[in-house]
């Protein structure tokens, strides 16, 4: 009797650490500024500038067709009805129809689109307006997200939520108070943390990302436990069979 008893605890016991548990992120409350979060430099990170091998998308919305209707055999721009790109070149030119070779490297985004336009404007177009995108640039994300793998900065001022939400959010297993960006610089390579349970990181200039910045996003305490409890019920299921067995043999003999 005492052999069954202890077969019906046991049993009871893994069901109950072995049951899955999903976690309530807990996102954007509204808290007191922290001493570090007012230690943080209020002022956006410097916007990019463009440099030898980036790929420049550019287009004149004033002309659905871009520069498609001129860009025909030129070296350095891959072209189709929508969308084209043009590579800067080791000298720092980017190669365009009509306007020939371009020095860009060195110009922020704003700073070369303005140019561009300039430069088609004293070519006698008439009000162009061009948009620029850089493509190349990304950042890389691993640890407790829906999607893997890179997010591009097609935009100025991309923050962590933007490509949080193009990765589709977090998993159930993240932990949101300790998102670690890792960011290298002249100064070698240095590490961001950012809580995404208090509503001030919205207002903070930290979560801005910058080209090839890494994103680790950990699991949370829960769900660390949860896999040791579940790598402890693998392990003892071995044992459960041969007690199992064990407790039939003696009760038949019995």
């Amino acid at each position: 009797m005492r052999f069954k008893q202890l077969y019906f605890i046991t049993i009871i016991c893994l069901l109950c650490y072995s049951c899955s548990y999903k976690q309530q992120h807990v996102l954007f409350e509204q808290k007191a500024p922290s001493a570090a979060d007012n230690a943080t430099v209020s002022t956006l990170p410097a916007p990019y500038h463009i440099k030898a091998d980036d790929q420049l998308q550019i287009r004149n919305l004033q002309d659905p067709k871009g520069f498609a209707n001129e860009s025909s055999g030129l070296a350095g721009g891959q072209t189709n009805t929508s969308v084209q790109s043009f590579q800067v070149e080791e000298d720092g030119n980017v190669a365009l129809p009509v306007l020939g070779h371009v020095k860009v490297a060195g110009l922020t985004r704003y700073q070369a689109a303005r140019k561009i336009e300039q430069l088609l404007r004293d070519s006698a177009l008439v009000d162009p307006i061009i948009e620029l995108k850089i493509l190349n640039l990304k950042v890389t994300m691993f640890g407790e997200r829906k999607s893997p793998g890179n997010f591009g900065l097609v935009k100025e001022n991309t923050s962590l939520i933007d490509v949080l939400g193009q990765a589709g959010g977090l998993s159930n297993a993240a932990d949101e108070k300790h998102i670690k960006i890792i960011r290298t610089d002249k100064s070698g390579p240095k590490t961001i943390w950012v809580d995404l349970s208090d509503i001030n990181i919205l207002n903070n200039p930290k979560i801005i990302l910058q080209d090839n910045d890494i994103i680790y996003i950990a699991q949370n305490k829960r769900a660390i436990r949860d896999d040791k409890l579940q790598n402890f019920t693998t392990l003892v299921q071995p044992t459960i069979l041969i007690f199992n067995t064990a407790l039939i043999i003696y009760s038949l003999f019995r």
